[in-house]
């Protein structure tokens, strides 16, 4: 049990350091070049709004992943030699997103770029609720755990299947309207807010019935 515990806690560490310098080599693409007149001006800055738009979706994309991987990692307590692996493959496409946010920034409007940074998330996605979904079947989490585990009110293993799908719809919209494929990419407004609206509610019916319920005990004791 102590060398599965200390094998945990090396994944986590790692995991974090690489997030940390994926995170970190975004910056790297932002980049003004030297105006002619030697004197920089807004227009200057305003002229690279491409590079500004792609890098604070990347940052946010790669935060939002690795705050859904902490929330595994707090409730998983064992790993084995697949789940090693599922998470190394995962951190493989994070540590991608950086070169496919700089196709972004340079291309924003032509299909490739789109392409190739959607099922980057995706792959990034998939590999992300493999590594939940293998670690729940093997029974490293605990049932109570995986039965109140939620983003954002929104269970679990759906946030992680909503995720794939609002890249696989980016994939197809980035052949007709690449602008329409980030906007999607950054909002992950129609799956997310449909989500939200129908577990937000159903989670606070399931507060409000545990509160009448504990109010019941200690009213008949």
């Amino acid at each position: 049990m102590e060398e599965k515990n200390l094998q945990l806690e090396r994944l986590v560490f790692f995991s974090d350091a690489i997030v940390a310098i994926a995170i970190t080599l975004l910056a790297l693409d932002i980049r003004i070049e030297r105006p002619i007149s030697g004197h920089l001006s807004f227009a200057d800055i305003g002229d690279k709004w491409q590079t500004f738009a792609a890098f604070f979706l990347s940052f946010i994309n790669i935060a939002n992943y690795w705050k859904t991987h902490h929330t595994f990692f707090v409730h998983i307590k064992k790993i084995d030699e697949k789940l090693l692996w599922l998470n190394i493959s995962w951190l493989f496409f994070i540590v991608l997103i950086p070169f496919s946010t700089s196709l972004v920034s340079g291309y924003f409007f032509d299909t490739p770029a789109i392409f190739i940074y959607s099922l980057n998330l995706l792959f990034v996605s998939i590999f992300q609720n493999n590594i939940w979904d293998t670690a729940s079947f093997a029974g490293f989490i605990s049932q109570n755990t995986k039965d109140n585990m939620t983003i954002s009110h929104i269970p679990i293993r759906l946030y992680c299947n909503l995720d794939m799908i609002n890249c696989l719809i980016a994939i197809g919209l980035s052949f007709f309207s690449p602008v329409t494929a980030f906007i999607l990419l950054f909002t992950k407004l129609p799956l997310i807010i449909l989500a939200r609206l129908y577990y937000l509610p159903k989670s606070i019916q399931q507060i409000k019935l545990k509160k009448s319920i504990i109010n019941k005990k200690i009213n008949s004791e």
